[in-house]
């Protein structure tokens, strides 16, 4: 192992180095699958970044809006079922600002064809760590060094009567001071959706992948996938979208951690008692609830909880916001602009900001001008 790299506000990134580390292989998803441990998933591989929301919309719904039905370019790049012609020539443009001096963010644009039956869309995400200080072992200040990482991703979709399906594949960059590494991982999803456009459901498998080059000789690390299924449903007569989403699917009950501030001691031995997990406390774990209210197509009103976050960084005696999240979307004139906010522990909060428009209406504003 290299070292760990600690952050203010509670957030770290690892650079995990092990001496026998797992053999280059190729990019076999099956191969991958079979891999891939059915531990705990906090801090189990690398890439990490790719599972922060950077977009408003899905902060403010929880940390994930697979089954969120409207044309929103910057869902895309959690789903890629969500992309579809209605998509044509939008550009959403997000920022979030992150723990301590931490940033992220993503530009998304699409373009349908329909010569082909396919829409497409591309975009660039981000995280930018910062700048740290470099120092010998003996305290000595040697200068200073950045890390960053980037995902670039294309994703095709098509429909097929009332099915959506599509693919994203994704090429990652990550510089962590001198070691540096990249790889690629897929999405796959389909997403059903009812004739009355008011029920949705969604199935997705993200982040199947692999490194090309590891951060050191030989020692590959595995990219945590995530199976996931949603579900939404929209009332004819209310202005209300209720959603749940099932993640991480593929570590059945295996979400939460033991932590020794939070467990009792024995009076007998003296030893903390192990924590014993409920099979309700399981299953919340892998769920995230959300609700819109839908005013017309100005005005969205969002909120989510995540039971797994607020379970996790939840503080003895403190009590927070952590798990909870609340946004809205308000359109202003060719801009839909949307703001979210995350609850994660008590005095760390996210605060995201998106904007979505679309080519085809500066367009149009500027034929009715001339």
């Amino acid at each position: 192992m290299v070292q760990t790299s600690n952050f203010n506000g509670g957030i770290f990134v690892e650079i995990h180095i092990f001496e026998n580390g797992m053999k280059k292989s190729g990019f076999l998803i099956l191969f991958l699958l079979a891999k891939v441990g059915w531990s705990q998933i906090g801090g189990m591989g690398t890439y990490q970044f790719l599972n922060v929301s950077s977009n408003a919309r899905i902060a403010a719904l929880g940390g994930s809006a697979i089954s969120t039905p409207d044309a929103d370019i910057n869902l895309v790049s959690f789903n890629p079922s969500l992309l579809k012609k209605e998509n044509h020539n939008q550009i959403g443009l997000n920022f979030v600002n992150y723990f301590s001096d931490i940033s992220a963010g993503e530009l998304n644009y699409a373009r349908h064809f329909d010569s082909l039956y396919v829409t497409f869309a591309s975009g660039i995400q981000y995280i930018n760590y910062g700048n740290f200080v470099k120092t010998a072992p003996d305290g000595q200040v040697l200068g200073e060094f950045s890390a960053g990482e980037y995902n670039f991703h294309v994703t095709a979709a098509k429909m097929y009567k009332n099915i959506n399906y599509g693919a994203t594949l994704k090429f990652i960059y990550s510089n962590l001071e001198t070691y540096y590494s990249s790889g690629a991982a897929i999405d796959l999803g389909a997403s059903w959706l009812s004739q009355d456009k008011l029920l949705m459901a969604t199935a997705m498998v993200s982040n199947v992948g692999t490194q090309f080059k590891s951060y050191t000789n030989d020692n590959y690390e595995r990219i945590p996938y995530n199976i996931q299924l949603g579900f939404s449903k929209k009332f004819e007569h209310n202005p209300f979208r209720f959603g749940v989403i099932a993640h991480n699917l593929q570590n059945p009950g295996k979400l939460l951690y033991q932590i020794d501030s939070r467990q009792q001691i024995s009076l007998e031995t003296g030893n903390i008692i192990p924590d014993d997990f409920t099979l309700l406390q399981k299953t919340m774990s892998h769920l995230i609830f959300n609700t819109e209210l839908v005013l017309g197509k100005s005005l969205n009103i969002r909120f989510g909880y995540n039971a797994a976050r607020q379970r996790e960084l939840a503080l003895n005696n403190i009590r927070g916001f952590n798990g909870f999240s609340w946004g809205f979307g308000i359109r202003l004139n060719r801009f839909q602009c949307s703001y979210g906010y995350g609850g994660y522990m008590p005095g760390k909060n996210t605060n995201t900001f998106s904007i979505v428009t679309r080519i085809d209406d500066f367009k149009r504003s500027k034929k009715s001008t001339d």
